[in-house]
């Protein structure tokens, strides 16, 4: 079979446009439509501006909210949270294809080797019983504590249970408060119809290596692996045998002229015909934004250059904490600093900072002055403050 070569300039747009990034984000929202086409969305605490999974929405459709979210979790049970590569929230209709991550993620944090030591089977069925009787409860509705010396990142023990039985599926996230989570059993927040589905390990291997590839365009067997870490080097290997006749070798070309060799479903050259331009419009993406997770694959697409710095000293940063990519069509020719201050209302511009063959324009200002606002907007913030050089 010849191989399809595919340039540097459609790779982007191809990579863009499986992302949500080539359309305006304006017109008619469907929440759960962006989730489903995306995949999931990674969920993250750090709340700078706006948190992550919202930002991330909101770069697709910014008539998002961030209330948005929550009702499709808590009232309309049509997505539901679980590990990923970190923890995401996935359409519910992707539930049965999801068995087998449990099953990993059980595997993986076992009883016999959860952080370090073995969890108590008594105080496992005591959570159990007490979600049972009374409701939905938070990490707030127990009280082990640590024995020993405290070290970062150790829990409770009650903390690890919960932990654990929400990795396995024995329990589910029924609702947030803020960003606090409340487990509840899982039968009593995934619907049954999904939940007792029974669909083979093979099954929902091809789908989730299947599924994955639709969602990057283009890629090796270890980034159709990483796109949902719920299977193994083997599992899709194994499935791209088995699909051999359904996917078209490739070679992709780095935004350095170098060609990378890759897999693409059967439909890769009608969609490459149908590509058309990303939108002009300047774009403030979030650090876990999917376009942008695979940092090795984002340098070789776009020659950008991209480290979250939050976990280094601040006296090694390069560039600061919480640093905004800045996306302009289908090139990233920056990056920003800025941080909302909620009882203030306003949005601080900490730093900016143009790529290394970027200058700024009057005309990329002023689309960024105006980005800036509808970000104020999505945080609820009324004012932007410059605190360095415009």
């Amino acid at each position: 079979m010849s191989v399809l070569k595919i340039s540097n300039r459609d790779a982007k747009h191809l990579w863009l446009s499986v992302n949500g990034l080539a359309r305006t984000p304006t017109g008619p929202l469907d929440t759960l439509a962006l989730i489903r086409s995306l995949g999931f969305v990674q969920l993250d605490t750090i709340q700078v501006v706006s948190r992550a999974h919202h930002h991330i929405l909101w770069s697709r459709n910014q008539n998002y909210r961030e209330p948005m979210l929550d009702t499709l979790l808590a009232k309309d049970r049509s997505v539901f949270e679980h590990f990923t590569h970190d923890a995401s929230v996935l359409p519910m209709e992707f539930l049965p294809m999801w068995q087998r991550q449990f099953q990993r993620m059980k595997d993986k944090v076992s009883a016999s080797s959860w952080y370090g030591n073995a969890l108590d089977a008594d105080l496992l069925n005591s959570i159990k019983h007490k979600i049972t009787q009374e409701g939905p409860l938070s990490t707030r509705d127990f009280d082990t504590k640590i024995k020993g010396p405290k070290q970062m990142w150790r829990k409770p023990p009650h903390k690890q249970a919960l932990d654990y039985l929400w990795y396995s599926g024995t329990l589910a996230t029924s609702h947030r408060t803020g960003f606090t989570k409340f487990y509840d059993l899982s039968e009593r927040v995934f619907p049954n119809d999904l939940h007792t589905q029974d669909i083979g390990d093979l099954a929902q291997v091809d789908w989730l290596c299947r599924a994955a590839l639709d969602r990057i365009g283009f890629g090796s067997l270890g980034e159709i692996r990483k796109f949902w870490d719920a299977t193994d080097s083997k599992d899709v290997n194994a499935w791209a045998k088995r699909d051999a006749a359904d996917l078209v070798p490739v070679e992709v070309q780095g935004a350095d002229g170098s060609w990378t060799k890759a897999i693409a479903s059967a439909g890769i050259e009608a969609q490459l015909q149908t590509l058309s331009a990303p939108t002009s419009r300047l774009r403030i993406l979030n650090p876990f934004d999917p376009a942008i997770r695979d940092r090795t694959r984002l340098k070789r697409l776009f020659g950008f250059d991209y480290t979250v710095e939050m976990f280094v000293p601040a006296a090694k940063r390069k560039w600061g904490y919480y640093v905004f990519p800045l996306l302009e069509g289908s090139r990233f020719i920056g990056r920003i600093e800025v941080k909302a201050d909620r009882a203030k209302t306003t949005l601080n511009v900490l730093n900016l900072w143009a790529e290394a063959d970027v200058t700024f324009t009057a005309k990329q200002a002023s689309k960024l002055d105006a980005e800036l606002e509808r970000f104020a907007r999505l945080a609820g913030l009324t004012t932007i403050v410059w605190d360095c050089p415009r």
